[in-house]
């Protein structure tokens, strides 16, 4: 990272705050603009992030960094078009808006080069809800689920929690950092009683943005062997520098025959309190079977709010995510250089999408035990355990730096002195 002017290489400038008019107090914000800098006070809202501290880190005075959804305000398009509704006093049955499916695929096409037609959509109830779904539509009981650690937690959870049999095949760690897919390790693990395939497309926590010739791969791996995939694409707009991601689905004729890939505007917008899930299934077989028992349980009817927020983000969100993803870009620039500068033991993995950070800890040599006491009792912040995501992730703490800039900045000096006290 590049010094700066001044004393502090690492203090927030002109170039690095949106560019839009300034601001003044009174003033109602440009549409489609956000003050990333303005801090919000959240507690006391029943957010899980700050509210249910203590329930999961033993006490309530952490700096937050953990669950994954940012400290920034909702854009103001998402909130009129919500208020706009509330304005109207009776909030009965309601139908899918004319625009709702369009909205989705007029944004994957021009942002994904991804050809979606209206009926291959469905509403679901969230993300991790609908890999349960999944799992009960399409996996016997005596049948198995694979996924590749270290991974977003819910990937065993949600199986392990529906008594299905997990089979781990762990990512490849590179010695520079990062990860790519080990299919041959997936070739000897893969029997014939695997049924199911979780892929993280980003990948989270680690940040990756898959490649089409993996993808492509792993698509004829699965399509041969008569294993489902579930593409987990919901980071797949926050792909940051010159990154692209690539919709699992849309590699190959195997990949479309095989796959149902799920999608939501929450992580990006920031609505993740509004569940506005989808799921995308190509393949007319496998679209009938598991749409057709969303409609029988009405799991495909949305709430009154969820599509509204959904059109709005799709019809007027992209300045705004502009804004936001060079915002997170700055931060995540930020604990880079500041790592490199004051905790040279810890090493971050540079994201390709999302807001979160996977930090590499093993240099400062401590046990799990250790670790975890080093980032909540010395520094008092709140980070998600790598060792949640797998074995895999033991040594490692995923960071959310979907936050003010001072936030993330505090939140690295607190980690720099609590190492600089505690660690020899």
């Amino acid at each position: 990272m590049t010094a700066r002017p001044g004393n502090d290489p690492y203090r927030i400038t002109n170039m690095e705050k949106r560019q839009t008019p300034a601001r003044h107090p009174g003033d109602a914000p440009a549409a489609g603009t956000c003050d990333f800098d303005r801090p919000i006070d959240r507690r006391g809202t029943n957010s899980v992030k700050y509210d249910t501290l203590a329930e999961h880190f033993g006490r309530g005075d952490l700096l937050p960094m953990w669950v994954a959804d940012m400290d920034f305000e909702t854009p103001d398009f998402i909130v009129g078009a919500l208020r706009r509704r509330l304005e109207h006093p009776l909030y009965g049955y309601t139908a899918e808006p004319a625009d709702y499916r369009p909205a989705i695929t007029d944004w994957i096409r021009t942002h994904h080069g991804w050809e979606v037609r209206g009926e291959w959509i469905a509403y679901i109830p969230g993300i991790v809800k609908g890999i349960g779904l999944v799992i009960d539509r399409f996996v016997g009981k005596d049948e198995k689920v694979i996924i590749q650690p270290p991974v977003y937690h819910p990937f065993r959870l949600v199986p392990e929690g529906n008594g299905r049999q997990v089979v781990l095949n762990p990512l490849r760690e590179h010695p520079g950092g990062g990860y790519s897919m080990d299919f041959d390790q997936l070739a000897r693990v893969a029997d014939d009683r695997c049924r199911l395939l979780l892929l993280s497309n980003p990948h989270n926590p680690g940040g990756i943005v898959w490649d089409p010739e993996t993808l492509r791969r792993l698509a004829a791996f699965c399509d041969e062997r008569g294993i489902l995939v579930v593409s987990d694409e919901i980071h797949c707009d926050m792909a940051l520098w010159d990154n692209r991601h690539t919709p699992f689905a849309s590699v190959s004729e195997a990949a479309a025959r095989c796959s149902i890939t799920f999608g939501a505007p929450t992580k990006t917008f920031n609505i993740a309190g509004i569940v506005s899930s989808y799921a995308i299934v190509p393949d007319e077989t496998l679209r009938n079977r598991f749409f057709s028992w969303l409609a029988a349980n009405e799991l495909d009817a949305p709430n009154l709010f969820a599509p509204i927020a959904t059109v709005a983000a799709f019809r007027e969100g992209e300045a705004w995510r502009r804004q936001m993803l060079r915002y997170v870009e700055g931060n995540v620039e930020l604990v880079i250089g500041f790592c490199a500068e004051h905790l040279p033991a810890i090493r971050p993995l540079r994201p390709q999408a999302s807001f979160l950070v996977w930090l590499d800890c093993r240099g400062l040599g401590l046990r799990h035990e250790e670790l975890q006491r080093l980032f909540i009792d010395e520094a008092r912040l709140a980070l998600n355990d790598g060792a949640l995501f797998g074995r895999e992730g033991e040594g490692f703490m995923r960071l959310n730096v979907g936050a003010p800039r001072a936030v993330v900045r505090e939140a690295l000096e607190r980690l720099r002195d609590a190492v600089a006290r505690t660690v020899k």
